[in-house]
């Protein structure tokens, strides 16, 4: 006396549910994601410049920020660091009058090691108005306000 889980009760309804289209659906999307996912971290990894080990202030105020075509660091000794490479002010200015020159909308992004002196922060930000540069942003640590 087994039950056959395809006959039809007596009021006309189906006892089972087909789950392989469903299963099938959900791979397509599994894959689907996988392969995005994939394509936009290429994409981040060719726009963020590599770390460089700052230690941050923090503001309560703070924001993310998108990456953008101008990103400079100045480390705890001082050193400065143009899109994650290197650089004296020359060189940035160098860069900054290039981009310009294609047409490129700029945009600054300003991070500073909390240990870095305020006079090299204002050079940096000084130099970057001076360069036409209205367009700038710190960068901050978010600090939880208690």
């Amino acid at each position: 006396m087994g039950v056959d889980v395809h006959e039809e009760d007596d009021d006309g309804g189906l006892n089972a549910i087909n789950v392989v289209p469903l299963v099938d659906v959900m791979l397509v999307l599994l894959i689907i994601f996988m392969v995005s996912t994939e394509f936009v971290q290429d994409e981040l990894r060719n726009r963020i410049p590599p770390n460089i080990p700052v230690e941050l202030p923090k503001a309560a105020s703070a924001e993310e920020t998108d990456p953008s075509l101008l990103s400079l660091v100045l480390n705890k000794d001082g050193d400065l660091f143009l899109n994650g490479e290197e650089a004296s002010l020359t060189e940035v200015r160098v860069y900054v009058d290039k981009m310009k020159g294609e047409g490129a909308k700029m945009q600054a992004v300003i991070a500073a090691d909390e240990r870095v002196s305020h006079g090299a922060v204002v050079e940096v930000i000084d130099a970057v108005r001076l360069w036409g540069i209205d367009d700038f942003a710190i960068n901050t640590k978010r600090q939880e306000i208690e």
